[in-house]
Parts: C-alpha cells; sequence; structure tokens
C-alpha cells in the first residue's frame, strides 16, 4: 500500500493557520518523493483523489456523493469547494497586471511602508567624495491597511445537489471565485483613486477638450507620471471606445502589426485593461512596479466543519483582503 494511502484525515488538519489542506497534506506527504513514478506530476492533495478514485473534471467525473462515501473522503470536499474557487479567481485576475506586491498577513493588522522621495532624491544627483549622500526615507504609514471580506453563502441541501456531476458543480463554485475577484479589483480602484486613508489619493489631469478623449490627452497623462513609467491603463467601456477610436491607434501600421502578431497597439505601449470599476469619465494610468501593494489575511476560507458534517446546507466561502499605495505619484488619474 502506497504511503499517501495510509494518511488519516480529518476536518482538524484545516485549523491550520495560514495553511490551506493541500500544504497540510504536503508535510504529510511531500510531492518529492513521487519523481520518478507514475504519480510524478500530482500534489498531495491530487493524490487523496486518487486514493479513493474521486474524479472531479471531464466528462467521466463522479457525482457530488462520492465525497462523502467514507469519514477520511469527506475530509477533502472543502479544499476542492476551495480549490474550486482559488482556480475561478484565477481565470478571473486582473489583479496580478496592477499590483507591485502581495503580503499575506496571519492577522487582522497591518501597517504598510511608504516613501515620500523629493525632487532633488528623483533627480539623483553626483555625490562628490566626501560629501553628503542624500537619503531615501522609508516609514511606516499611520494607518492600517483596511481588510474587506468577500465571499459568498453557498446554500443547497446534500439532497439537491448529490446526484451532480463535480464538473457542473466546478462551474458554479467558479463563478463564486470571479465574483470575489472582481470584488476584490473594485477595492483596489478603490484604493488608487481615493487612497489608503493615509492622505494619499490620486492626483488628477483634465482633458484639455470636456467630454472627449485624445491621444494628446494620453501624452500629458504619460508625462504627469515622470518619473515613473506609464504601463498599465485602467479604462471603463466608454473609454475604451474613445481609446481605440484614435487615428493613432488605427493608423495602417497598427492593422498590420495586429494582423501579423495577434497583437494590439496599445496607447503609448501601455497595458490596456478594461474593468466597470471606474467611473466613465475618467481612467487611470499608473507604474504598477510601484504603485500599489495587495495584503491578504490567509487564502480562500471555507466553512469546512458546515461541509463535512451538514454535507452543504449553508457554508460560507471568504476571502480577506485589502491594498494600500506604496508611491502615491505612481498612479494619476485622467478626467475628460
Amino acid at each position: 500500500m502506497a504511503f499517501y494511502e495510509n494518511i488519516s484525515l480529518e476536518k482538524g488538519m484545516y485549523s491550520n493557520l495560514g495553511k490551506s489542506m493541500t500544504e497540510v497534506l504536503e508535510e504529510l506527504d511531500p510531492s518529492v518523493n513521487y519523481v520518478g513514478t507514475e504519480l510524478e506530476g500530482l500534489d498531495a492533495f491530487s493524490r487523496q483523489l486518487k486514493r479513493f478514485d474521486i474524479k472531479v473534471s471531464g466528462a467521466a467525473s463522479d457525482k457530488v456523493e462520492k465525497f462523502f462515501q467514507t469519514t477520511d473522503s469527506a475530509a477533502l470536499f472543502p479544499e476542492y469547494v476551495s480549490r474550486a474557487v482559488r482556480q475561478g479567481i484565477a481565470e478571473a485576475d486582473v489583479l496580478s497586471s496592477i499590483i507591485a506586491a502581495k503580503t499575506k498577513i496571519s492577522g487582522m493588522d497591518y501597517r504598510s511602508i511608504t516613501s515620500t522621495p523629493s525632487e532633488q532624491d528623483k533627480s539623483l544627483l553626483v555625490v562628490n567624495e566626501g560629501s553628503y549622500i542624500p537619503e531615501t526615507k522609508v516609514s511606516t504609514q499611520e494607518n492600517l491597511v483596511k481588510l474587506k471580506k468577500r465571499g459568498r453563502m453557498l446554500v443547497s441541501s446534500y439532497e439537491a445537489l448529490r446526484f451532480q456531476r463535480l464538473d457542473l458543480f466546478t462551474v458554479t463554485l467558479k463563478q463564486i471565485g470571479a465574483y470575489i475577484a472582481r470584488a476584490q479589483l473594485k477595492d483596489a480602484v478603490d484604493v488608487l483613486l481615493n487612497g489608503d486613508g493615509n492622505n494619499n489619493p490620486c492626483e488628477g489631469i483634465v482633458s484639455a477638450q470636456a467630454g472627449k478623449l485624445t491621444y494628446s490627452d494620453l501624452v500629458s497623462l504619460w508625462a504627469g507620471l515622470t518619473p515613473y513609467e506609464l504601463n498599465t491603463i485602467l479604462a471603463p467601456t466608454g473609454a475604451m471606445q474613445k481609446l481605440l477610436e484614435a487615428n493613432e491607434l488605427k493608423d495602417a501600421n497598427a492593422g498590420q502589426t495586429f494582423h501579423g502578431t495577434g497583437k494590439m497597439v496599445t496607447p503609448l505601449g501601455a497595458n490596456l485593461i478594461h474593468t466597470q470599476a471606474i467611473d466613465s469619465d475618467l481612467i487611470i494610468g499608473m507604474d504598477k512596479n510601484c504603485a500599489l501593494e495587495m495584503v491578504v489575511a490567509g487564502d480562500v476560507v471555507t466553512d469546512y466543519d458546515k461541509l463535512i458534517d451538514r454535507q452543504l446546507e449553508r457554508a460560507a466561502i471568504t476571502s480577506v483582503a485589502g491594498f494600500a499605495k506604496i508611491y502615491k505619484d505612481a498612479a494619476k488619474k485622467l478626467t475628460y
């Protein structure tokens, strides 16, 4: 009998703070031990699914009731739910394109750091021998990062789902993940625009012509971010249409680039991100490498007690995260 088949599974494995069920299983049954075997490529959780012959994807996926055939296999169900939700978050992910750092904490109190360079700091003047070297002061923010819990309550009876295929149930769970991803993106945009409570709201640039968004306005946004790089633009639907209708983005060379490589020419080479988390009359230009920090308190959390003992009924699936601005001037808004 393989070692992974001897592991006793119980719901207490979910009580390890800061660790998912998969991470706990990996400590007990490291994947490195399976290099060169037919199980190479499977993580510890996937090996447990194989142990109980539970197929969670594909046309031949099992029914939900397969998880509840034994006490041990039932202990795997909350982690299956969490992994499906995380997959939905990953598939709807936009945050990775706008955050510079992601910090994972085990508590609920966290202060970020900040540095406000002066114009002299930004210029990096020549330092003569024996002379004073300019300082860059780094300090903790005055206020804590505001963490918000986002999630959904999964409400269903075991009888309603027991005969449903896991492949179909996964689709529902992934949609919960997509909701969490969209809600957290909205939180991130709010911090970019209004600050994180430490007197650091986004400064604005006003379009030269009210109601119009021109290429010249983008150039002004690019110049206003100096010395930071304009590498990311967040825009709602209306602004996206105006941007893509600009003559500078519709010329023959731009079309040839798209047809030849499949890559759309974007404003000033910046990554153009479509989001409805912004008001219709503005866009955000930013340097994603130094504008925003994401703070997460643990991973996706599932009410494992209810899922194991009560077989669904009502179970909360949540994720706690917050955002902090790193350099205030690394993001600016353009109002038109």
